[in-house]
């Protein structure tokens, strides 16, 4: 394989240096943010010898090479083109600066969520196999001695990531909006400091104590916020405003112990008085919302967002579900919104292996492949933006699978113990419940696959993708 040829031809079809903002590569994909998308002839570039696939996503234009092609061809590029490197994180942040400010915010979401997804995973597994393990002690399937020190830390283990998510969350937050991620901690913990009433226990004893704040103009509940998200953001983001002003008004002598001491009381008391009562509503009602849709009768509501959830992948606004999943933690204990981004997921894997295996084109079929593998793992934009949307009819057959899956996940109540994961390892997070999770997975891939395979490809279509 001649990689300088394949760099050249890019570097040719992109719009050249002058089109080029960044350029910077994963394992699998070239990662490009241009100037200006419209200058790249993308069927062009799909068509030169070694590329897999092409699609555009989160601002980048990203080609498809393989792993151990693309960092060659990569180098290649660099050296045609004159450009100096860049991380895949720089090229994100390039790509982010040129999305609307709708997006941004999104994406703010997914940086704060993304550091913290490993211990709410490791949290999730770990409740999912408790669970599992005391229903069947529970009823007599297994022996266990539950007085063990392994079975007893073990059900410890399992909820930390979730009794002290705000600080986590916290902490995330701070570096993401420029302050001290400690500082950022403490107002984490201040929002579940021990002396205020857990928030888990006020649906059975009520509120306990109130406090009269700004000169008893009014009173609010010393009440917790265990397992809230919103407020911790915003609080957080306040903090991180008031502490960067600050760094710029107080003299350098004092700027150690004025700057500190005046963000954590200012930004303490605003979220006790405000922050935290206006916006623990505004998330209950978005929470309380996303629930009744999801649970309409006869799973109405799931199987419309189950068809709708490929679409805001396409969108860019998917990396906001992650607030709904760890809300939903927070309130029920299990997220429900989980099992209907798998159901999706799965479906869109399954309608791109339907083209893999019904396709006679090696390209098409060494790129549907992979992708449909990927996305049976919960990575979803290779199938998707690879694949499926370039022939649309396979995306419109995987979002009529999602839709079935996630019918019947909600008929059945299907829920998960945590967030971050999708696809085949989605199960290991409905271990209370993996018998529904694999007929979900049957369900939507059955779906996605039958349908593409009758109707949603034909080889034909190729021919008239490149028209």
């Amino acid at each position: 394989m001649d990689y300088r040829k394949i760099a050249e031809e890019i570097y040719e079809k992109v719009g050249k240096k002058e089109n080029i903002v960044s350029a910077a590569h994963c394992s699998t994909r070239l990662r490009l943010v241009l100037a200006d998308n419209e200058k790249c002839d993308v069927k062009a570039v799909e068509d030169i010898d070694g590329v897999k696939g092409v699609f555009s996503a989160s601002g980048q234009v990203q080609i498809i090479l393989g792993t151990g092609v693309v960092n060659k061809v990569y180098d290649e590029f660099l050296a045609v083109s004159g450009l100096t490197g860049a991380s895949k994180e720089e090229a994100t942040a390039a790509a982010a600066a040129k999305q609307p400010w709708y997006k941004q915010a999104i994406k703010t979401l997914g940086d704060i969520f993304v550091p913290i997804i490993p211990a709410i995973v490791a949290s999730g597994f770990l409740m999912g196999i408790m669970e599992a393990l005391n229903f069947m002690v529970n009823n007599g399937f297994v022996n266990i001695d539950t007085s063990s020190s392994i079975f007893v830390f073990a059900n410890l283990f399992g909820n930390t990531a979730y009794v002290f998510l705000p600080i986590l969350i916290a902490f995330s937050a701070a570096k993401v909006f420029g302050g001290n991620q400690y500082l950022g901690a403490v107002i984490g913990m201040l929002m579940i400091h021990p002396d205020l009433q857990n928030a888990w226990t006020v649906a059975t004893e009520g509120v306990k104590q109130t406090q009269s704040v700004w000169f008893g103009l009014y009173k609010i509940d010393l009440v917790g916020y265990q397992g809230h998200v919103i407020p911790v953001i915003i609080a957080v983001f306040v903090m991180c405003f008031i502490e960067k002003r600050l760094h710029k008004i107080v003299p350098a002598m004092f700027d150690l112990f004025v700057t500190p001491l005046v963000s954590v009381f200012v930004t303490g008391y605003l979220t006790y008085s405000i922050i935290g009562p206006v916006f623990v509503t505004v998330e209950n009602a978005i929470i309380g919302g996303v629930q009744q849709l999801i649970t309409l009768p006869f799973g109405v509501g799931s199987f419309i967002m189950g068809g709708l959830y490929s679409a805001t992948v396409v969108a860019g606004v998917h990396h906001m579900y992650t607030v709904i999943d760890v809300a939903q933690l927070g309130l029920y204990g299990k997220t429900f919104w989980l099992p209907l981004a798998s159901a999706a997921n799965i479906a869109q894997g399954a309608a791109a292996l339907a083209v893999a295996l019904k396709t006679r084109n090696s390209k098409i079929k060494s790129m549907a492949v992979p992708s449909a593998m990927s996305c049976f793992m919960g990575i979803t934009e290779p199938a998707i933006f690879g694949v499926n949307l370039r022939f649309f009819r396979p995306f419109i057959c995987g979002a009529a699978g999602g839709a079935c899956g996630a019918l019947y996940a909600s008929i059945v109540g299907l829920g998960a113990t945590g967030t971050g994961v999708t696809g085949i390892f989605g199960l290991l997070l409905c271990l209370n419940d993996p018998l529904n999770y694999i007929i979900m997975f049957l369900i939507s891939a059955g779906v996605a696959f039958a349908l593409t395979w009758m109707f949603g490809y034909k080889d034909k279509d190729l021919a008239e993708s490149k028209k």
